[in-house]
């Protein structure tokens, strides 16, 4: 069967520019980020004149300013939401995670801008939490409670989705930089719960002991 014109252009690769950081963005994460290096700035203005995004990975060797920083092959989409300027004069945006990407390719801008050539990830099945995981789910529940916000109406319906219960608790678990980077590089979400129910004996999770 031949590929439709559009799917095939929304599996090509892409020029996608980065900020690299020492923390992951994961996909409907709220991330603070301040901006005061002339290339991002640059980005930031060319985002909201295009209405365009840009990627956010993890850094594997350097720092987030001065020289480029080499990138982790996998990433996701920086969505602007907000922005505001702090007290000492600097750029604070809110960013919200939106699709996965894999980078197969990178050069750098004179400005020192990494722009990547990248694929987007297909996006996450709808899938239901498995009786297997079902410990996940009551996990995220618990974490809810007790932190309220934007997630405190989180309902049933969400809570037995394993996609979405599995990325809340990539964000809200104490995990270190290198689970979540693993968690974004699998394609399956029943597996990233798998991954998870390794890791908790591991971690300081809130509450485990009732569970």
């Amino acid at each position: 069967m031949p590929v439709h014109p559009f799917l095939h252009l929304m599996n090509s690769p892409q020029s996608l520019p980065l900020f690299p950081l020492h923390s992951v963005l994961l996909p409907g994460a709220v991330m603070g980020l301040r901006v005061f290096e002339t290339r991002y700035l640059d980005l930031v203005r060319e985002c909201g004149r295009t209405s365009s995004s840009f990627g956010v990975c993890l850094i594997l060797d350097g720092e987030e300013v001065g020289v480029p920083a080499t990138p982790a092959a996998w990433g996701v989409e920086a969505l602007i939401e907000d922005f505001d300027v702090g007290a000492d004069g600097v750029l604070v945006l809110r960013l919200r995670g939106g699709r996965r990407f894999h980078v197969l390719d990178t050069q750098a801008r004179d400005n020192g801008l990494v722009i990547a050539q990248a694929e987007w990830c297909e996006r996450d099945s709808d899938d239901e939490l498995q009786p297997e995981h079902a410990l996940l789910g009551t996990l995220l529940e618990r974490i809810l409670e007790q932190l309220g916000g934007e997630y405190a109406s989180a309902g049933p319906a969400l809570l037995d989705q394993a996609a979405w219960v599995g990325w809340r608790l990539a964000e809200l678990l104490p995990l270190q930089p290198q689970q979540r980077l693993t968690l974004l590089q699998e394609a399956e979400p029943q597996r990233r719960l798998d991954l998870l129910l390794e890791w908790i004996p591991e971690i300081d999770v809130p509450d485990e002991e009732a569970l």
